[in-house]
């Protein structure tokens, strides 16, 4: 899995477990909620800031939404 989908499902799970909708969650952070969506989806790119802002948003530390990519990465180069 690459490391955007990796933050997106982070922020998704981070945003429902706080019970925050995109909108919410947007307004809180200072994006807009279709930035949101897209960060969740995997599809935008978002900046150190924006990550940032998404963290302080979420009550959580910024390195909570990279959760998980360093075994992703150790499994992707075990199949190479």
């Amino acid at each position: 899995m690459d490391l955007l989908k990796i933050i997106g499902k982070n922020v998704e799970k981070l945003r429902k477990d706080r019970g925050l909708t995109q909108e919410d969650l947007g307004f809180e952070s200072g994006l807009h909620r279709t930035y949101v969506s897209g960060v969740e989806r995997g599809i935008r790119n978002p900046s150190a800031i924006a990550l940032v802002r998404l963290a302080v948003a979420l009550e959580a530390a910024p390195g909570e939404l990279f959760k998980g990519f360093e075994r992703a990465e150790k499994e992707r180069n075990r199949k190479k």
